[in-house]
């Protein structure tokens, strides 16, 4: 079975699901990330001798990228966390030691 980045795959043996993000010819390894956002790395030769079976993309695929399927989409009638400006958090505020207020 051939690695293809974006391809959802699950390991037969270990239950896990994972997604191929990058190949490397040069090296000859397959990076993967798991659903809980960590990254692996699996040599060429390691990758052919896992039983693997393809798999369909999870409902929420990327909340280990810290957002879910709602807040990713453009439809979203509220923006998420990430589109919030930091300096509008940070407006009205002062802090010691600062030009405004040096006491």
């Amino acid at each position: 079975m051939s690695p293809d980045i974006g391809s959802w795959f699950e390991d037969l043996e270990s239950g896990e699901v994972f997604e191929v993000v990058a190949i490397d010819e040069l090296h000859q390894t397959v990076e993967v990330q798991y659903l809980d956002g960590t990254v692996g790395e699996m040599e060429r030769e390691y990758w052919i001798s896992r039983s693997l079976a393809t798999a369909a993309a999870p409902e929420d695929a990327h909340a280990a990228y810290g957002l879910t399927a709602r807040e990713q989409s453009p439809d979203s009638a509220e923006p998420g966390p990430e589109l919030l400006s930091t300096l509008d958090n940070l407006e009205g505020e002062s802090f010691a030691g600062t030009d405004e207020n040096p006491f």
